[in-house]
């Protein structure tokens, strides 16, 4: 292989998924983990009581605005693994809704975690703080997007890659079906609007996903070596070079 047609490859398959996986999980628990350093408490549960939510964030509004800027910036590396991962199983031959889906899964989740990042930064700001109920609201709207609408579409985009992984053999079996696991979890995580009690689905798998994606991102080739030797060897027959001529 020339050093054209290696640098064309590499651009074909678009930056490096696993490097995108480490960048967005890196600063999505970064927040978290600067947020409640400088709190010196977690985030609180929205479905605690509404006394301790509005102390919470009256008394902490760095914790909270930082945290916020964190999460946004997640949103975008996960947008840009959405859409690689996407290009990536289209150039490896794959034509079924599978690379869809994982697009479309990896974007929606990418728009409900920035929607998160922003509801979490208006809950920063004093003037909103002297209206309880707008505190209540605000956070709501954060938990419903960047808990259960981010971890439902985050499934898509681990479902969406995980099947054709598996069916195409371009993942490891056993990553292929822990990927599926994942995603299984990550839509009964839907129940949380429901049932307050299952609300513990969604870290589960949200950081499973997330952990799924990095390691996905290192293993899903760039290349099919059956695809590629099928080219060469349509590239070299009489026909080809009839259609050249």
């Amino acid at each position: 292989m020339t050093a054209v047609e290696r640098t064309r490859r590499q651009a074909d398959g678009g930056p490096p998924l696993g490097i995108l996986g480490v960048v967005f999980t890196v600063l999505f628990i970064g927040g978290i983990a600067v947020s409640t350093a400088m709190a010196g408490e977690t985030f609180p549960s929205p479905f605690g009581p509404s006394a301790g939510i509005l102390a919470y964030f009256h008394d902490h509004q760095d914790a909270v605005r930082v945290s916020a800027f964190l999460q946004f910036a997640a949103s975008v590396p996960m947008s840009i693994y959405a859409a690689t991962a996407s290009a990536r199983l289209h150039n490896l031959g794959i034509r079924a809704p599978g690379a869809t889906i994982a697009l479309a899964g990896g974007l929606l989740a990418s728009a409900m975690l920035a929607l998160s990042a922003l509801f979490s930064w208006v809950l920063s700001r004093p003037e909103v703080l002297a209206e309880p109920a707008l505190v209540r609201g605000l956070q709501d709207l954060a938990f419903a997007t960047g808990g259960t609408g981010h971890v439902v579409f985050l499934g898509l985009l681990v479902a969406g890659i995980a099947v054709p992984g598996l069916l195409a053999g371009l993942l490891p079996r056993p990553l292929a079906f822990t990927g599926l696991a994942i995603a299984a979890v990550a839509e009964l995580s839907t129940l949380a609007l429901l049932v307050s009690d299952t609300a513990i689905l969604l870290p589960v798998a949200r950081f499973t996903a997330l952990a799924w994606l990095i390691t996905t991102g290192f293993l899903l080739p760039r290349t099919r070596a059956g695809k590629a030797g099928s080219r060469r060897a349509g590239a070299g027959s009489p026909m080809s070079e009839q259609q050249a001529g």
